[in-house]
């Protein structure tokens, strides 16, 4: 599995286009990944509907921030590497520095992903 690690809310000011923006823009690279054989995996699908089910009442309270980011850093474990997309974005920047750490694949490009099938 590789984690997709992009912005979501980085630099959107909150608006729902411009996050949906960026979510879409993960959605493509994850599909790349795919494409050369891999799992591909977003926090967001798993983090989304955990802080909707707890309750979460608007983007970036309590139960979000509880779940959000902590969602992805868990994920990481579960995955080879990580591939680094889109622009500036703090979390994303954190889901590298925690997969360096735990030793895993880090990319940059979706060119640097070897293909394992065809």
């Amino acid at each position: 599995m590789i984690l997709i690690a992009g912005p979501y809310r980085s630099g959107t000011n909150d608006d729902p286009v411009l996050i949906e923006k960026n979510v879409h823009f993960m959605h493509k690279m994850a599909l790349e990944v795919y494409k050369k054989g891999h799992l591909p995996v977003l926090g967001e699908w798993f983090a989304l509907p955990l802080i909707a089910t707890a309750g979460s009442k608007q983007m970036g309270d309590e139960i979000f921030n509880q779940i959000f980011h902590p969602v992805a850093v868990d994920l990481i474990s579960f995955c080879t590497a990580i591939l680094r997309v889109g622009g500036a974005s703090k979390g994303a920047d954190e889901m590298i520095s925690t997969g360096q750490e735990k030793g895993k694949f880090i990319y940059h490009d979706i060119g640097e992903i070897p293909v394992i099938k065809i």
